[in-house]
C-alpha cells in the first residue's frame, strides 16, 4: 500500500517536469536515445529518494536537474565528441546550394531550415567540455539565474560563472565570423547549407526521419521570424543569449512519458 500511495505522489512530477529535464539532458548529449536513457535515470533515481523532493515546483526542477548532471558527469566522456572542426568539416566543407530549399514547399523548408538551424546551434554547444556546457545550456537555454544553475550542477556561484564565461567566449568566437543569425553579411546561411546537411545526414527530409536529430519541436512562427525587428523584418540577433534562449525545446522521444509512467505503476522502480 506504501509503494501504491508514493508512485500515485510521484506520478505528477514526471508529467510536469519531463520536458525541461529532457531539454537538458538533450541539450547536453545531442543525441534522443542517448537522453531518453538519462531522463529515465534521473527520474528513477527522484523516486527511490521521494523524501528529499522538494514540495515548490522550482526547486524540484532545480533538484531534477542537479540529478541530471551528476548522471550525465557520470556517462559523458570528459572532451567534446564534437569539435568546431568537425562541424565546419561536415557543415562547411563544400559549396553552398541554394536549389533545394527553392524546390520544397513552405511547411517543408521551414521544417527543414529550423532542423538545421536548432542542430547546428546544438552542436556548436556540443564543442564545448561538459562542464562549460552544463553551464551555457543553464544560462542560455534553460535559462536559471546564476544561484540556480550553480545549484542545479552542485558548484559554487563563482565556478559557475567562470564556466559560463568561458563557454560565451568560444561559442561566441565561432559564430561570430559565420553564422547568418550573428550577423547578415556571414558566409554561412541555413537556406544554402540545407542540402549539404541533408546529404550528410546531419539533418532529415521529415520530422520522422533517422537524420542526425530527429522531431524537434518545430515553432509556431516560420522560420527567421524570432528576432524580427518592429517593421517585421528579419533581425539579426548578435546576442547569443537570444538566439540560445529562442530555439524551441526538443520534441522527447514518442512514448517517453508512457514508458516511464509504465515502469512506475509496473512497480519496476520499486525493485531496483
Amino acid at each position: 500500500m506504501l509503494s501504491k500511495t508514493r508512485r500515485e505522489r510521484f506520478k505528477p512530477v514526471i508529467g510536469q517536469h519531463l520536458r525541461r529535464v529532457y531539454n537538458f539532458c538533450f541539450r547536453m548529449t545531442l543525441d534522443h536515445s542517448r537522453a531518453s536513457k538519462v531522463v529515465e535515470e534521473v527520474f528513477h533515481r527522484a523516486y527511490i529518494g521521494g523524501d528529499d523532493l522538494p514540495t515548490e515546483a522550482e526547486r524540484a526542477e532545480l533538484w531534477l536537474l542537479h540529478i541530471a548532471n551528476h548522471v550525465l558527469e557520470k556517462k559523458l566522456p570528459r572532451t567534446p565528441e564534437v569539435s568546431f572542426d568537425v562541424l565546419d568539416d561536415t557543415l562547411r566543407s563544400e559549396a553552398t546550394r541554394t536549389d533545394v530549399v527553392r524546390s520544397l514547399t513552405d511547411p517543408q523548408r521551414d521544417f527543414l531550415l529550423w532542423e538545421l538551424k536548432q542542430g547546428c546551434m546544438t552542436s556548436v554547444v556540443n564543442c564545448l567540455s561538459p562542464g562549460e556546457r552544463s553551464a551555457f545550456v543553464a544560462a542560455q537555454v534553460m535559462k536559471l539565474s546564476d544561484e540556480d544553475a550553480a545549484k542545479a550542477l552542485g558548484v559554487t556561484t563563482s565556478a559557475y560563472k567562470v564556466r559560463l564565461s568561458r563557454a560565451r567566449q568560444k561559442v561566441g568566437d565561432y559564430l561570430a565570423p559565420r553564422c547568418e543569425h550573428v550577423d547578415p553579411m556571414n558566409p554561412c546561411r541555413c537556406p544554402a547549407r540545407v542540402g549539404t546537411a541533408l546529404k550528410k545526414g546531419f539533418i532529415s527530409p521529415a520530422p520522422s526521419g533517422g537524420g542526425m536529430l530527429v522531431s524537434l519541436r518545430k515553432p509556431s512562427q516560420p522560420y527567421g521570424r524570432y528576432g524580427a525587428n518592429a517593421e517585421g523584418d528579419d533581425a539579426p540577433q548578435r546576442d547569443i543569449a537570444t538566439i540560445y534562449g529562442n530555439l524551441p525545446e526538443p520534441e522527447p522521444q514518442t512514448g517517453l512519458h508512457e514508458k516511464l509512467v509504465a515502469s512506475l505503476d509496473g512497480g519496476a522502480w520499486d525493485k531496483k
